[in-house]
């Protein structure tokens, strides 16, 4: 991998970043000298991509943020070594945004593994607060045969702009940006606060590079589908573009109420028309007064495909039903002639330390030591020559991390849930491990079926939506609700969510259901889709047809639990031991 294309993934620490870490020092030796109030502090450490930790008051989760999903194998290394000295339990996760988070750090050891992070050429920085978040993109970029062309240099440079920038320093509430450079909308454009989608217009006989673009869009408690801002945004006009909606929001958005502070609900106080009015308007404003040393123009680069590793004999593939399986389920194909990337599925986006220092050798021997975190909670192994795809298999099989259906219907989302999140209801990984276990003991039919291999299941322990649970065929969010005198853990179920460019349909409501009985409808539903659907009918649409009544009473026969004392077990969570009792704090992911 060339020294250039190195520095591409890193962002190099400026000393700026260094005396935000000696100030961290500072502030927490102020915190324990209770000379700091604590409100204050907690502003300081989100900025800086560091949250609470549910039910501790001196362990916190850590956010490093992976731009546009590149990562060097060195990188996730470093990772590794950090979540091994630091983390409970010594594993990674990675989020719906491509970033990657360790939990339960003892907070006299945040400014050291902050220090760490920094070294190794990634950030923390805005990894949470009411600024612009992570910039994330396809994962696909550069790789995709249908793609207009490769979004990575366009989401790297926006990235970098707004680190720090003034401009989105104390906005409303975050901010979320992806860029997508194919029509299948991999990076799920419409649920984000803007969206760039690639395209090429033809002008005097030129091609002309640019973006569709939009804005509005996101999940949460209540889901906006992004809207048009404009058909065609020529490329060098993308960070002037998002600086202006960016001062729009900053200077208009709403303040006092925090739940109806995020940009879509200004545009929907506005009107879309009403909007792009003012964007036009502002844009003028913000190209006139750009700084006379800032250039809008984003210098165009292609990945190099690495050099083929040398010495190494292409095993001979062994006829295996799993190894067939792995290549229809987790091989990309590349546009570069003889090579493919391939998806490692994290279960449930859990990575053990093992794990990532075995995957960063595979990188550095099969890939050029290039890797990319997926919005599907996924590893992308990109620039693997077709030659080697057994040799890879065989190497993440001795890892364990060899796992089939890499973006199918086994393949669950979920956020962290009440394991450490402070406002979630209900242990989401406890369900999504159930989830495993059912397609595994007595479910491996569900699948192989084709009509239902594509399908997806997301799972969010609150209605905010981490997991994405609206736009899931079959989606999931944590309630509680009291039945036979008793607190009982709950899931919402929905149905027939989905997003394409330019559009999110969210999913419709099917009631509650207990948590313990959660796995029977899903099931009760796949089957029902499996058996009644239509030739080459999609889920939604399945949905749809049926009607949001129809399934409702098809969920009554989960609703209901025996007397307490005759089941005790079934009124507790999925992923928790003991009694259910219902304890939110304030959360901080929107703080």
């Amino acid at each position: 991998m060339a020294e250039n294309e190195q520095e591409r993934y890193k962002l190099i620490a400026p000393e700026a970043q260094m005396a935000e870490l000696s100030r961290f020092e500072q502030e927490i030796i102020r915190l324990e000298q209770q000379k700091l109030d604590p409100d204050d502090f907690k502003k300081f450490r989100l900025e800086n991509g560091v949250y609470g930790i549910r039910g501790a008051m001196d362990e916190h989760m850590i956010r490093i943020k992976v731009r546009f999903g590149a990562l060097l194998a060195g990188q996730l290394e470093s990772i590794a070594d950090v979540a091994e000295e630091y983390a409970t339990p010594k594993v990674a996760h990675i989020t719906t945004r491509q970033a990657i988070q360790i939990h339960k750090i003892k907070r006299r050891h945040v400014p050291t593994l902050l220090k760490k992070i920094c070294e190794m050429g990634l950030t923390t920085r805005e990894a949470c607060g009411n600024t612009v978040r992570n910039v994330t993109a396809c994962p696909f970029w550069g790789l995709a045969a249908e793609e207009a062309f490769n979004v990575a240099p366009y989401a790297d440079a926006v990235s970098r702009y707004f680190l720090r920038n003034p401009v989105c320093q104390d906005l409303p509430r975050k901010f979320k940006i992806v860029f997508e450079g194919c029509p299948a909308d991999h990076a799920r454009v419409p649920i984000h606060d803007f969206g760039a989608v690639a395209q090429i217009r033809v002008v005097d006989g030129q091609e002309v590079r640019g973006f569709k673009t939009y804005v509005g869009g996101g999940l949460g408690t209540t889901p906006f589908s992004a809207l048009l801002l404009e058909e065609f945004t020529p490329a060098p006009l993308i960070i002037p573009t998002i600086e202006t909606v960016l001062r729009l929001f900053d200077r208009h958005g709403e303040r006092k109420n925090r739940n109806l502070a995020r940009i879509k609900f200004l545009i929907k106080k506005w009107g879309i028309e009403e909007f792009r009015k003012q964007f036009l308007q502002e844009r003028r404003v913000t190209l006139m007064t750009k700084p006379g040393n800032t250039s809008w123009e984003i210098p165009i680069y292609e990945e190099e495909p690495p050099a083929k590793p040398r010495g190494i004999q292409a095993p001979l593939p062994i006829a295996s039903e799993h190894f067939d399986r792995f290549c229809r389920t987790n091989l990309f194909p590349q546009k570069q002639a003889g090579y493919t990337a391939v998806q490692i599925r994290c279960l449930l986006g859990d990575i053990t330390v093992a794990q990532m220092r075995g995957v960063a050798a595979i990188a550095r021997k099969f890939s050029g030591g290039r890797l990319r975190t997926m919005i599907g909670q996924n590893l992308l192994l990109p620039w693997v020559a077709k030659e080697h795809v057994y040799a890879v298999y065989e190497e993440l099989s001795k890892l364990g991390i060899a796992h089939t259906d890499a973006g199918h219907l086994a393949d669950i989302t979920r956020c962290p849930g009440a394991d450490t999140c402070q406002i979630a209801i209900t242990h989401s990984r406890g369900l999504a491990i159930t989830f495993g276990e059912l397609f595994n003991n007595g479910g491996r039919p569900l699948l192989d079926d084709e009509a239902l291999k594509d399908l997806t299941i997301k799972i969010s322990g609150c209605p905010n939506s981490c997991g994405q649970h609206h736009i899931a065929d079959i989606g999931f969010h944590g309630a509680a609700s009291e039945l036979n005198g008793h607190s009982v853990p709950h899931y919402q179920v929905m149905v027939g969510g989905r997003t394409g460019e330019g559009t999110a349909e969210f999913g419709q409501r099917l009631g509650m259901v207990p948590a313990k009985r959660v796995p029977d409808a899903a099931r009760r539903l796949l089957t029902l889709f499996r058996d009644e659907r239509q030739p080459n009918e999609k889920f939604r649409d399945w949905t749809q047809r049926v009607g949001a009544e129809r399934l409702k009473k098809e969920m009554d026969p989960f609703r209901n639990l025996p007397p307490f004392s005759e089941r005790p077990d079934l009124y507790e969570d999925l992923g928790a031991v003991g009694e259910f009792k219902l304890e939110v704090g304030k959360g901080e992911c929107a703080t």
